[in-house]
């Protein structure tokens, strides 16, 4: 299949001329690297991405992953899928040397599962969770958990997953009642349900390693009696695997991402499966936010992946199909003129512009998380680890939101391009539309990431990772502004924060008040307004790129690639900055209509 699902191009002017990726290679600890080694990895990716994951992408979701017989029925490609990522050092890339990783660095990590994720975004979701649980192990297990299951995961003869949701406990994890009991071997014996856990269960790997929370007896009431352990499907006994008493209740049958497998796990039906403590005792969910938050980043990234392959189907229809006739300067059309190709319809054109700006702006902000994280992986001082942290952790709902939601409606105007085939299941669009919109549910919903991003990363150190986050943005429109093309967008953002301050100025003091309720009745409202200035600013970011190489001559890329940047944020700060003023004028308004009153508490 030789359609186009991204752009090389692209994803190298991001990495290298936005975010600098050979600057932050000069580290002692990627010493290893260089552009080259990098590009030969990037390129072998998409080769494999070309060759064997595009080609079943629609397969997949033709013959989605199904319980029968008692068993999880998965494609054979997620065995080559474990065999490749085992073999490309994909798999635990960017962990230390210490512990079997690559010490790659974490961008190349994300662009290379990019690539994947926009070919078939059905299977690197397998590969994430086994190297976000195999991170878990590595961080805070034991020598002993890391010897034994660090090098069967990091070689994809081992799968993971991680387990939280359970049947009376979705979001609210307080409640999870899965129970772990002390046993005289320094084990625990685990016992309960765990539902809607991706990945969990096929016989592609020898094994799978389970991440699960539980409520070791006696612990504390909530959150804080939460403890995490290391669940395999087999366990060793003498040197031989034997089954560990977790089976498989079924599968969950999805709207998309329908060949990768969401199942429904018991744990010690039999009182006979066997944990192993990671970390400390109820201590779980805080080392558990750790590949959450990593996993909020994936899910960023496969929103901006998806978002892009669909981009480029609807790309590919509008230039390919011709409809209608341009109007003439005086209102008429020609009809003995032949029929113009779609793509050249303002109208088309718009939709069109909005994918782009949509996907390559999520791309960009999720390459900027990951930039942030790599200058406070390497960071020589206290002070900028602990800036660089703050950033990772104010952007982190934001890159997990703004891909997944406007991903969502990009795509949905990538299906409008089609017309009527846009409905069609012989038309791609529509698969994407399906697989699109899991991606705002995953790893917390909209809902959860806005109230987290206005009620505690607004908040955090009395605002001080939101005053870190405004200085950067306010640096880019300090470098934009040395470009005279760029003054007048640079003017519209800088406006777009002065307006930030009069919002929070009004929100921030029903926090103060103690006003809970009514300070985050509008945080999913306000995570809109938060992430069209974030995007804009990573616009602006890339358009100063652009326009620096073109003054200077750069040949990495064509004059009209670097030109379509500069285009395609003049679009965005067109049609979507613009409409910062009105999100603002929405939070500000004194009207509460979704607050409950108690002597009206049934209008809805």
């Amino acid at each position: 299949m030789s359609a186009k699902y991204m752009d090389m191009d692209t994803l190298k002017f991001q990495m290298y001329q936005v975010f600098g990726l050979e600057e932050l290679m000069q580290s002692d600890r990627y010493a290893d690297y260089d552009r080259e080694t990098i590009d030969m990895l990037l390129d072998s990716v998409k080769t494999y991405s070309d060759q064997k994951l595009y080609p079943i992408f629609r397969e997949m979701d033709e013959n989605p992953a199904r319980f029968e017989d008692g068993k999880i029925w998965v494609h054979e490609a997620v065995r080559d899928l474990f065999k490749t990522g085992g073999e490309l050092g994909l798999l635990g890339s960017f962990f230390s040397h210490e512990h079997g990783g690559m010490q790659m660095p974490y961008m190349a990590y994300i662009g290379a599962y990019f690539i994947m994720d926009a070919a078939n975004n059905h299977l690197p979701g397998y590969l994430d969770l086994t190297t976000g649980s195999a991170h878990l192990i590595e961080s805070f297990g034991t020598d002993e958990l890391r010897d034994r299951f660090l090098p069967g995961m990091l070689s994809g003869e081992s799968a993971g997953t991680m387990c939280l949701t359970e049947p009376q406990a979705g979001s609210s994890l307080s409640d999870v009642k899965t129970s772990a009991e002390r046993r005289d071997d320094g084990s625990f014996r685990i016992s309960g349900q765990k539902i809607f856990i991706s990945g969990g269960d096929h016989d592609k790997t020898n094994n799978i390693i389970h991440l699960v929370l539980a409520r070791i007896d006696g612990a504390p009431a909530g959150t804080k009696g939460i403890s995490l352990f290391v669940v395999p499907k087999l366990r060793d006994e003498n040197g031989a695997l034997v089954p560990n008493d977790v089976t498989v209740a079924g599968d969950y049958q999805k709207m998309g991402q329908r060949g990768w497998c969401t199942t429904h796990l018991v744990f010690g039906e039999d009182q006979d499966c066997h944990g192993w403590l990671v970390g400390n005792e109820n201590e779980g969910l805080k080392n558990m936010f750790l590949m959450m938050n990593e996993a909020r980043m994936t899910v960023g990234r496969i929103g901006a992946a998806c978002t892009t392959a669909a981009y480029y189907a609807a790309l590919q229809y509008a230039q390919e199909r011709p409809q209608g006739r341009l109007i003439s300067n005086d209102g008429s059309k020609d009809v003995q003129q032949e029929q113009t190709l779609i793509v050249n319809h303002p109208d088309v054109r718009r939709m069109l512009l909005l994918q782009k700006t949509v996907a390559e702006g999520a791309l960009s902000l999720v390459f900027q998380g990951c930039r942030y994280r790599e200058l406070e992986l390497t960071a020589s001082s206290a002070e900028d680890k602990a800036k660089y942290q703050l950033l990772v952790e104010i952007l982190t709902p934001i890159i997990k939101t703004y891909p997944s939601e406007m991903g969502y409606q990009a795509t949905n105007q990538g299906l409008q391009v089609l017309g009527g085939y846009g409905f069609c299941s012989e038309f791609v669009l529509q698969q994407y539309l399906r697989d699109m919109r899991i991606l705002s549910l995953y790893e917390g919903t909209t809902g959860i990431q806005s109230i987290d991003l206005l009620g505690r990363k607004v908040t955090m150190k009395n605002g001080a990772a939101l005053q870190l986050l405004m200085a950067e943005i306010q640096a880019a429109i300090e470098a934009a502004t040395t470009h005279e093309e760029l003054r007048a967008p640079a003017a519209q953002l800088a406006k777009s924060l002065e307006l930030t301050q009069e919002v929070l100025g009004r929100l921030l003091p029903y926090a103060m008040q103690g006003q809970h309720n009514r300070y985050l009745s509008d945080a999913t409202i306000f995570m809109e307004y938060a992430s069209k200035i974030v995007i804009g600013w990573q616009w602006l970011v890339m358009a100063t790129s652009a326009k620096q190489a073109l003054v200077t001559g750069d040949k990495s890329h064509s004059v009209e690639f670097y030109e379509s940047k500069l285009h395609a944020m003049r679009y965005y700060f067109k049609y979507e900055l613009s409409r910062v003023r009105g999100i603002a004028d929405i939070l500000m308004s004194e009207e509460t209509p979704t607050m409950v009153k108690e002597e009206v508490p049934s209008l809805v």
